[in-house]
Protein backbone atom coordinates (compact mmCIF):
# COMPACT_ATOMS: atom_id res chain seq x y z
CA UNK A 1 0.00 0.00 0.00
CA UNK A 2 1.33 3.45 -0.92
CA UNK A 3 1.48 6.19 1.65
CA UNK A 4 0.64 9.70 0.53
CA UNK A 5 1.64 13.02 2.04
CA UNK A 6 -1.95 14.32 1.82
CA UNK A 7 -3.60 11.01 2.63
CA UNK A 8 -5.34 10.10 5.81
CA UNK A 9 -8.76 9.47 7.21
CA UNK A 10 -11.48 10.00 4.59
CA UNK A 11 -14.56 8.67 6.36
CA UNK A 12 -15.42 7.98 9.97
CA UNK A 13 -18.50 6.18 11.25
CA UNK A 14 -18.79 8.81 13.99
CA UNK A 15 -18.65 11.98 11.90
CA UNK A 16 -19.11 10.90 8.27
CA UNK A 17 -16.87 12.46 5.61
CA UNK A 18 -13.66 14.02 6.91
CA UNK A 19 -11.86 17.10 5.58
CA UNK A 20 -8.40 16.27 4.24
CA UNK A 21 -6.93 19.60 5.39
CA UNK A 22 -8.11 20.10 8.99
CA UNK A 23 -9.04 16.44 9.75
CA UNK A 24 -12.48 17.47 11.07
CA UNK A 25 -15.87 16.23 9.89
CA UNK A 26 -17.01 18.21 6.83
CA UNK A 27 -19.98 19.59 8.78
CA UNK A 28 -17.58 21.20 11.29
CA UNK A 29 -14.76 21.99 8.88
CA UNK A 30 -13.03 25.28 9.68
CA UNK A 31 -10.78 25.52 6.62
CA UNK A 32 -13.68 25.54 4.12
CA UNK A 33 -15.06 28.72 5.67
CA UNK A 34 -11.80 30.57 5.00
CA UNK A 35 -11.78 29.73 1.28
CA UNK A 36 -14.52 32.20 0.30
CA UNK A 37 -13.20 34.57 -2.36
CA UNK A 38 -12.84 38.14 -1.16
CA UNK A 39 -14.78 40.35 -3.53
CA UNK A 40 -15.30 44.09 -3.67
CA UNK A 41 -19.06 43.70 -4.06
CA UNK A 42 -19.02 44.28 -7.82
CA UNK A 43 -19.79 41.42 -10.17
CA UNK A 44 -17.98 41.80 -13.49
CA UNK A 45 -19.59 40.44 -16.65
CA UNK A 46 -17.48 40.21 -19.81
CA UNK A 47 -17.37 38.46 -23.17
CA UNK A 48 -14.28 36.56 -24.29
CA UNK A 49 -13.30 34.74 -27.47
CA UNK A 50 -9.57 34.33 -26.87
CA UNK A 51 -8.36 30.72 -27.12
CA UNK A 52 -11.81 29.34 -27.87
CA UNK A 53 -11.67 28.93 -31.63
CA UNK A 54 -13.58 32.17 -32.29
CA UNK A 55 -16.57 31.15 -30.17
CA UNK A 56 -17.70 33.66 -27.56
CA UNK A 57 -18.15 32.92 -23.87
CA UNK A 58 -19.67 35.19 -21.23
CA UNK A 59 -17.60 35.31 -18.03
CA UNK A 60 -19.00 36.27 -14.62
CA UNK A 61 -16.32 37.14 -12.04
CA UNK A 62 -16.29 38.63 -8.56
CA UNK A 63 -19.11 36.69 -6.92
CA UNK A 64 -18.32 36.21 -3.23
CA UNK A 65 -20.24 32.94 -2.89
CA UNK A 66 -19.28 29.51 -1.61
CA UNK A 67 -18.72 26.84 -4.30
CA UNK A 68 -22.15 25.23 -3.85
CA UNK A 69 -24.02 28.54 -4.17
CA UNK A 70 -21.83 29.52 -7.13
CA UNK A 71 -22.67 26.26 -8.92
CA UNK A 72 -26.38 26.81 -8.24
CA UNK A 73 -26.27 30.37 -9.60
CA UNK A 74 -24.33 29.14 -12.64
CA UNK A 75 -27.04 26.55 -13.30
CA UNK A 76 -29.76 29.22 -13.04
CA UNK A 77 -27.92 31.57 -15.41
CA UNK A 78 -27.31 28.84 -17.98
CA UNK A 79 -30.98 27.85 -17.81
CA UNK A 80 -32.07 31.47 -18.26
CA UNK A 81 -29.82 31.88 -21.30
CA UNK A 82 -30.67 28.46 -22.72
CA UNK A 83 -27.06 27.48 -23.25
CA UNK A 84 -24.28 25.45 -21.70
CA UNK A 85 -21.35 26.45 -19.58
CA UNK A 86 -19.36 25.66 -16.46
CA UNK A 87 -18.00 26.99 -13.17
CA UNK A 88 -14.20 27.05 -12.90
CA UNK A 89 -12.06 28.64 -10.17
CA UNK A 90 -14.83 30.94 -8.93
CA UNK A 91 -15.71 32.12 -12.46
CA UNK A 92 -18.99 31.25 -14.17
CA UNK A 93 -18.66 30.64 -17.93
CA UNK A 94 -21.77 30.68 -20.11
CA UNK A 95 -21.47 29.74 -23.78
CA UNK A 96 -22.44 32.54 -26.15
CA UNK A 97 -22.83 36.32 -25.87
CA UNK A 98 -25.44 36.78 -23.13
CA UNK A 99 -23.99 39.77 -21.24
CA UNK A 100 -27.12 41.93 -21.05
CA UNK A 101 -29.39 39.02 -20.18
CA UNK A 102 -27.02 37.84 -17.43
CA UNK A 103 -26.63 41.35 -16.02
CA UNK A 104 -30.40 41.77 -15.69
CA UNK A 105 -30.69 38.33 -14.05
CA UNK A 106 -27.89 39.13 -11.58
CA UNK A 107 -29.62 42.39 -10.65
CA UNK A 108 -32.80 40.40 -9.93
CA UNK A 109 -30.75 38.27 -7.52
CA UNK A 110 -29.49 41.42 -5.75
CA UNK A 111 -25.94 41.59 -7.15
CA UNK A 112 -24.35 44.81 -8.41
CA UNK A 113 -23.35 43.80 -11.96
CA UNK A 114 -20.95 45.81 -14.13
CA UNK A 115 -20.05 45.26 -17.79
CA UNK A 116 -16.31 45.07 -18.45
CA UNK A 117 -14.09 44.52 -21.46
CA UNK A 118 -15.64 46.83 -24.04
Amino acid sequence: MKSSSNGGLVYSTDGGRMCADCRQPVSRCACRLKTLPAGDGVVRVSRQTKGRGGKSVTLIKGLALDPAALALLGKQLRTTCGSGGTVKDGVIEVQGDHCEQIMSELRKHGHHAKRTGG
